[in-house]
């Protein structure tokens, strides 16, 4: 990722049993996932990219009957994903590098794809764009201003980046979706600035 966003990978793993507990399974995301889920069609395919341990997001698309592949860079996060869900996909892989042959109806990195410098969000949209089917779904959080934030997660920092909003809504069309509904900070889904797009061309 270059300079201090290369630690999260290794901060994630070191800290992997200790993210999973404390992500928790209440899902105060429902309502952003409703409406991403309202764009895949039943049992659609969808990738997950950051997806942790598959506890809540993915566990409940799956339980939900969409048929669900999840990307994390943790190999410990991963394993628990094979242990709770043996029968779907789960690669461990760096979201920026992860490209397989497949179309999937939704894509989501939820909490995932702020870790990425700049450089490198700007990067993902024609990635995005190539993993899409026609009309694919994607969803994904950012920072609520443009530039870098440091929070911190077990005593170390977490890096985080964001574009201004202005630029992502020009990547998404640049890359042929259009911004279906977008709020920054919402209050009721634990300040998250999300970007909710449609593939549409």
């Amino acid at each position: 990722m270059g300079g201090e966003d290369d630690n999260i990978i290794s901060l994630y793993e070191r800290n992997a049993v200790a993210f999973d507990e404390l992500r928790g399974r209440n899902l105060f995301e429902r309502p952003w996932l409703d409406r991403f889920t309202s764009l895949v069609p039943p049992r659609g395919d969808i990738l997950d990219l950051g997806c942790g341990g598959a506890e809540p997001i993915a566990a409940d698309l799956i339980r939900d009957g969409f048929r669900v592949t999840g990307v994390d860079a943790s190999e410990t996060l991963i394993g628990l994903c094979r242990q709770r869900f043996p029968d779907r996909s789960w690669f461990v892989a760096d979201m920026r590098e992860f490209s397989l042959p497949a179309k999937y109806n939704g894509i989501l990195a939820w909490h995932s794809f702020f870790h990425l410098n700049q450089n490198d969000q700007r990067a993902m949209f024609p990635r995005f764009a190539a993993l899409a089917a026609p009309g694919a779904a994607l969803m994904f959080t950012s920072g609520h201003f443009d530039g870098v934030a440091m929070g911190e997660f077990a005593g170390e920092p977490l890096y985080h980046a964001s574009l201004s909003s202005e630029e992502y809504t020009a990547l998404l069309s640049e890359n042929g979706f259009a911004v279906v509904a977008q709020m920054s900070q919402d209050p009721q889904c634990g300040g998250a600035t999300v970007w909710l797009a449609k593939r549409i061309s």
